[in-house]
């Protein structure tokens, strides 16, 4: 494995380039790679979640906080100086998506021997108790993944709660009353105080057993910056990327399961389905507009559904879920 030093870039619109260009252009045929980033202060929305319903709007423009869209699924994540963040680069092997321990569980070791009692819980979530400190992602193409998450160390937990809306569902689902509630600093838990630079040293010490200036690296070159400063430009400063525009709808449909939230909006006219939009916090493999584009001018029926499904993969666009537990969300007002 070798380390990617992002050269204290702290733009979310950069440092989410870099983790794109590494994924999409860096050779792994025998290395995979670790990259850290801390963002000014940004929420970053999952790939399939509607951003407007992720945000409270007034709030982000008020505290001048980027907003901007990931490449991985899972939920809208608050980050500022206070946050790190890694990410894991590798071949997909075909078993380590949907593998968070795989990716977290030397993070986990790493925080126990600083005595935080740290452990994945739920789906994605690093926690200490019932205190979250960690969220995390997955993203695979091409025969390639990356799995990146947050490491809360001493982020401004107002914004967390002020910043982000939560649907309750989710809430409820973690039995806990509010976000600020169920998120907690690294910092409440350590032995010793620490810096965030100290923690990031210590993460990488752990990982590699050597000293961080003796860790191996891939130095990125000037092509390369070349390169993501126009994945920056052509994704993840676009607003139809980072916000995108959501179609009219008349039915709208939303449950959690295991895979997480699904959220379908359907346009249904003269019994047939004219637009399908499908958000959520889930994690798969394929591109949601794939089943979209399978259930548009379809009939609102049940027969009409199930036979533009029969062949769906469901656990390559959703992860967990039965696809007839699909079918009863779409047709849950017939």
């Amino acid at each position: 494995m070798k380390f990617i030093d992002n050269q204290g870039i702290t733009d979310p619109r950069i440092n989410l380039a870099i983790e794109e260009f590494v994924l999409k252009h860096l050779p792994m045929d025998e290395d995979s790679y670790l990259l850290f980033y801390i963002n000014e202060p940004s929420i970053i929305i999952g790939r399939n979640q509607n951003t407007i319903e992720e945000i409270n709007a007034d709030y982000v423009k008020e505290q001048n906080i980027h907003v901007v869209r990931r490449l991985s699924g899972g939920g809208a994540v608050y980050h500022d100086l206070g946050n790190l963040n890694f990410s894991f680069l590798t071949k997909d092997d075909g078993e380590s998506f949907s593998n968070f321990r795989k990716f977290t569980q030397p993070v986990i070791d790493m925080l126990r021997s600083l005595g935080v009692d740290a452990d994945l819980t739920g789906r994605n979530d690093i926690q200490v108790g019932e205190r979250k400190i960690s969220g995390n992602a997955q993203f695979a193409s091409r025969g390639r993944m990356f799995s990146h998450g947050t490491l809360l160390f001493d982020s401004q937990m107002e914004h967390v709660a002020s910043a982000l809306k939560v649907k309750q569902m989710k809430i409820e689902s973690k039995s806990t009353k509010s976000v600020r509630s169920r998120v907690a600093n690294i910092t409440e838990f350590l032995d010793e105080s620490m810096s965030v630079e100290e923690f990031r040293a210590a993460i990488l010490r752990h990982i590699f057993g050597m000293e961080p200036g003796q860790v191996p690296q891939y130095k990125l070159t000037e092509e390369d910056w070349k390169k993501i400063y126009e994945i920056s430009e052509e994704r993840y400063q676009s607003w139809d990327w980072n916000y995108g525009y959501s179609p009219k709808f008349n039915v709208q449909n939303a449950k959690k399961y295991p895979a997480g939230i699904i959220d379908v909006r359907l346009d249904v006219k003269d019994g047939r389905i004219q637009a399908v939009k499908i958000f959520g916090d889930f994690f798969g493999i394929g591109e949601v507009n794939d089943v979209e584009t399978l259930l548009a001018d379809v009939k609102f029926e049940e027969q009409a559904v199930r036979s533009a499904l029969a062949d769906l993969d469901m656990v390559h666009y959703f992860g967990n879920i039965e696809k007839e537990d699909f079918v009863q969300l779409l047709l849950l007002q017939q």
